[in-house]
């Protein structure tokens, strides 16, 4: 059967399941019960239910409508994923947005009911809903899970065993990560702590796993307490020998579906501290009513995003070797593409090649995320991934844009490099060079300590500004270390709220990514990581610089050098002397070759 009767297949048999139980409108937001954005498969229910695969993507169901409310990052996605199936995309201008809740408050009347599953819908969304419904006369369920009426072949939890994140690359223990969290507590006066943000608890208890695609966490919930803590894991993923090791450092391994009860057995006594943007509705009503509650951001969350010097070392060495790695890669590109006797070129075996790369080099663990390897207008999809059923072929004259990343022990990488084929146009060449004077402009900057992350992201964008272009995605994310490769709090975003949590802090590390996309046509985004670093100190206080981390040449074939000011020259020039000179020990060959010609001065 196609796709598209399989969604209308699915659609018909939940709008039923909706009318056996009084539901009038039911929303499927992309979570899980840890508000990850990466999904375990069980909670993919909006893709099973769509076909539109997305990250980020809310899913409304009335018996006369349905719709997905999603940001420009996935708006061509969208289109192409939701045709024919009858579900209208809902644009959004970021994925914060909650534009959602005005629809259902707008259309429901009074006395009708809109469900969702309170289990995975975060607490501060929640809220919001409430409010909104509340103030229409509209009845909101919380208790139903209608995708268990009508999946039947729904997928179960994931087993992959948890594992320890050991010395070196664990710079600090557990006991010293589990002593400055019992601090933080101590100054918002809680006795007990929970969390349930998986990258959370991965960096507390130096522990990785396998349950979600590219992120090495595992599922679990946890409760700190002053004298112990309580790590809520499925059976069988933490062995024997973890489990005794874990004990006599006073932290007790639970079933994961005790979680709930543990929060109802909650006494008097205890003050706990929750963070409302990291936790569900369904938590928060698990915690017993006689418990004082007190709500802020995660102390680990702002602990995490701010790297140690060990730390950045770690993340150092990882650069020079996933650099190497694409030196390799890179160099067997160019030269597959100039063999006039090759077999075709698909956007498919980019991604194998550059993984296959990356898989030779020390410490690798998996990528951290889907390659994106976009052709022409393929590049143009923000996050578009190349299909068995639906790629391109890689020939004639274009852009090829190549986003990918890798997980290390040492550290997580991002990077997109855009490289020419073929001719390339004067036009290719004037949007390829305003996206690089955005990425020069942003990396050069020197600003306060604590300054508000998104109030950065202008200094990317104004040399497209000032061509009358730009585009439709934040300018950088923060990156863990050997952990999510999207990492909170700090945000580069016009989106995004300049709230106190997103304050850039020294070891930050953090990605910029200025873009720019003709639909149809090409896409272009030059990507590096970057570290918040010290920058001295004035009479208007401390300041902070970009140390640039990403080690791989820009392609200036692409470029138009006449559109450079002699700053921004010198700059380039300097990164590619930075490259040649960190990446040559690690190259040989035809890679060492590429990365010599790659990295000539401009």
């Amino acid at each position: 059967m196609t796709t598209t009767h399989h969604t209308a297949e699915r659609l018909l048999q939940l709008r039923a399941a909706m009318r056996q139980r009084g539901i009038d409108a039911l929303m499927v937001p992309s979570a899980d019960p840890h508000l990850s954005e990466y999904l375990p498969p069980r909670w993919q229910g909006r893709e099973w239910l769509s076909n539109f695969t997305g990250s980020v993507g809310t899913f409304i169901i009335t018996q006369e409508f349905s719709g997905i409310w999603t940001d420009a990052r996935y708006w061509t996605q969208a289109e192409q994923q939701l045709a024919g199936s009858g579900i209208q995309l809902m644009k959004i201008t970021s994925g914060a947005s909650v534009l959602y809740i005005d629809w259902l408050a707008a259309h429901l009347k009074a006395g009708q009911t809109v469900a969702v599953d309170g289990a995975v819908l975060g607490l501060s969304i929640a809220r919001l809903l409430q409010q909104a419904l509340a103030a229409k006369d509209v009845a909101l369920r919380f208790d139903l899970d209608l995708l268990d009426d009508v999946w039947p072949d729904r997928p179960g939890l994931p087993a992959a065993p948890v594992y320890e994140h050991l010395p070196p690359y664990a710079s600090k223990s557990r006991s010293g990560k589990l002593a400055d969290l019992l601090g933080a507590m101590q100054q918002h006066g809680a006795n007990r702590h929970v969390i349930s943000t998986l990258d959370d608890i991965a960096y507390l208890f130096n522990l990785r796993g396998a349950d979600v695609s590219f992120n090495p966490i595992f599922l679990a919930h946890a409760v700190v307490t002053p004298t112990r803590a309580t790590l809520f894991v499925a059976d069988g993923k933490i062995s024997p020998e973890l489990r005794e090791q874990l004990a006599q450092e006073d932290i007790d391994v639970a079933r994961y579906d005790g979680f709930a009860a543990a929060l109802a057995a909650l006494g008097p006594e205890s003050t706990l501290l929750i963070d409302p943007r990291r936790i569900t509705h369904g938590t928060r009503q698990a915690i017993a009513a006689k418990v004082r509650v007190v709500e802020a951001t995660n102390p680990t969350t702002l602990a995490k995003s701010r790297k140690s010097e060990a730390d950045a070392g770690h993340v150092r060495v990882v650069m020079e070797h996933d650099g190497a790695a694409l030196c390799e890669f890179f160099s067997w590109l160019d030269a597959t593409l100039a063999d006039p006797q090759r077999a075709p070129l698909t956007e498919l075996t980019i991604d194998e090649q550059i993984t296959a790369a990356r898989a030779r080099r020390p410490g690798f663990v998996s990528p951290s995320f889907a390659t994106i390897a976009g052709y022409q207008a393929n590049g143009a999809i923000m996050h578009y991934r190349a299909t068995e059923a639906s790629h391109a072929v890689i020939d004639g004259d274009g852009l090829l844009l190549i986003d990918s990343g890798g997980q290390y022990l040492g550290g997580t990488t991002d990077i997109t490099r855009v490289v020419g084929v073929g001719a390339i146009s004067a036009e290719h060449k004037r949007d390829f060079t305003l996206v690089l004077k955005g990425l020069i402009a942003l990396s050069s900057a020197h600003f306060p300590r604590s300054t508000r992350s998104p109030m950065l992201d202008a200094i990317a964008r104004a040399p497209l500004w000032a061509a009358g272009m730009d585009y439709g995605h934040g300018t950088g994310h923060g990156v863990g270390y050997f952990l999510n490769v999207h990492e909170g709090p700090q945000s580069i975003s016009p989106s995004a709220m300049p709230e106190p949590q997103t304050a850039m802090e020294a070891g930050m590390i953090t990605s910029i990514e200025p873009g720019l996309y003709r639909p149809g046509q090409w896409g272009i985004r030059i990507e590096n990581l970057v570290l918040n670093r010290a920058a001295g100190q004035t009479d208007f206080g401390d300041f902070l610089q970009f140390e640039t981390l990403t080690l791989c040449p820009i392609d200036t074939r692409c470029l138009d050098a006449a559109l450079l000011r002699d700053d921004e020259r010198r700059w380039l020039n300097d990164y590619h002397a930075m490259v040649r000179e960190r990446l040559s020990p690690l190259v040989t060959g035809a890679a060492l070759a590429w990365l010599t010609q790659r990295t000539e001065a401009v």
